[in-house]
């Protein structure tokens, strides 16, 4: 199998696959080191390792760079972020994926809400009719592309997050997405809703209540994402550890 092949196969396995989340070449290699099947770019971890606030802020250009620096040096399938297609037309948004295609790139994450001041969702029917689009493209051109459409009810914390959701899950089934993101659902009750209501393979996001792995996998995901989540904690660390220096006047808490 080619490796777009098996990044799709990796989505219909028993057990979930655990997505590692990079924003760079070396952080691509660990999590290939560490045995990780697939990575993927997140949006958040490249934007603020590069200094752009997340929203669609990081160059195109820088996204395409990196890319295809990860995909000359790993092995393992990835997939990228490209938020909301990186344009407000249709043309540009299937351009963008062709080029992140031919970086190497074999799946994408799209996101039903603009970027802006306020996450703004999209109506369903319309975004169904992008994803409609896309999907087209992706087929006629016989591009290696997985379209994970990313869906924002549960993030954007709407009242009526769930049955929003499951009615754009319908829409984006039926439009021809690949697998669907719900970022953000934490509760199993919502997580086993969301999965019963489509064939398509769920993939939800770490979250400080988000169920173990186990759990997931009795619920039905198949996917599991981090987010910029690693990207965070790992800087954490490193400012806790860039004051401790200062603080003590030497280097001995690096080697401890």
């Amino acid at each position: 199998m080619n490796s777009f092949e098996t990044f799709k196969h990796l989505h219909q396995n028993t057990a979930p696959l655990l997505i590692g989340n990079v924003w760079d070449v070396k952080s691509a290699e660990i999590f290939q080191t560490n045995g990780f099947r697939a990575i993927g770019i997140s949006s958040q971890a490249i934007s603020n390792a590069l200094g752009y606030p997340d929203g669609e802020n990081l160059p195109f250009d820088e996204l395409l760079r990196i890319t295809k620096r990860i995909t000359e040096v790993v092995d393992i399938p990835l997939t990228v972020d490209m938020e909301a297609g990186y344009s407000r037309g249709l043309q540009g948004i299937l351009e963008n994926v062709e080029k992140l295609h031919d970086c190497g790139a074999v799946g994408i994450n799209l996101e039903d809400t603009l970027p802006g001041e306020k996450r703004s969702l999209v109506p369903a029917a319309s975004f169904a009719e992008t994803v409609a689009v896309v999907a087209e493209h992706i087929n006629k051109r016989k591009l290696n592309i997985f379209l994970n459409i990313r869906t924002d009810a549960f993030l954007l914390g709407l009242p009526n997050a769930l049955a929003e959701t499951k009615k754009r899950i319908r829409f984006y089934q039926e439009s021809g997405a690949d697998g669907i993101f719900v970022p953000c659902v934490t509760e199993s009750s919502d997580i086993a809703a969301v999965v019963q209501s489509t064939s398509l393979p769920i993939n939800v996001m770490c979250m400080p209540d988000l169920p173990g792995f186990k759990t997931l996998e009795s619920l039905g995901v198949k996917r599991i994402s981090m987010g910029g989540f690693f990207f965070n904690k790992i800087y954490d660390h490193a400012g806790q550890l860039a004051g401790k220096i200062l603080k003590e006047q030497e280097f001995s808490s690096i080697f401890s």
